[in-house]
């Protein structure tokens, strides 16, 4: 502990200077209350170092996200334009079937036809 004689001052001439009983007490309050102010002062200081390091951490993971939604944008763009090919792909191949119906339709036609006049030859013979 600190005793009252230890904050006396000294001076050029090696003389005590003693302060008062109530000015001492104010002196050894300011002390007790500029300790607990540094104190206070590093502890705020660490809260605030911490928070810095949190931001950025969701700084770095805002990034990633951000990231990670234009990938999906990208992937659904793409996801549309393969349903896009898809669909005139679908669409080409029902036109050459119809197409090509068409043409077994007419084959067939013709060689019913062919068939019945060859069958009216072999009669008519």
């Amino acid at each position: 502990m600190t005793s009252w004689s230890s904050f006396s001052q000294t001076a050029i001439d090696s003389s005590k200077i003693q302060l008062t009983k109530p000015v001492a007490k104010l002196v050894v309050k300011d002390l007790i209350s500029g300790d607990g102010l540094k104190l206070e002062l590093k502890t705020v200081r660490e809260v605030l170092e911490e928070t810095n390091k949190k931001l950025e951490t969701q700084t770095m993971l805002v990034g990633n996200l951000q990231t990670q939604v234009n990938n999906f944008v990208t992937i659904i763009d793409q996801k549309d334009k393969q349903i896009d090919t898809s669909s005139e792909l679908s669409n080409a191949l029902e036109k050459q079937l119809k197409k090509e119906s068409r043409t077994k339709k007419l084959y067939q036609i013709t060689s019913a036809v062919g068939a019945g006049a060859i069958l009216l030859l072999l009669i008519q013979k």
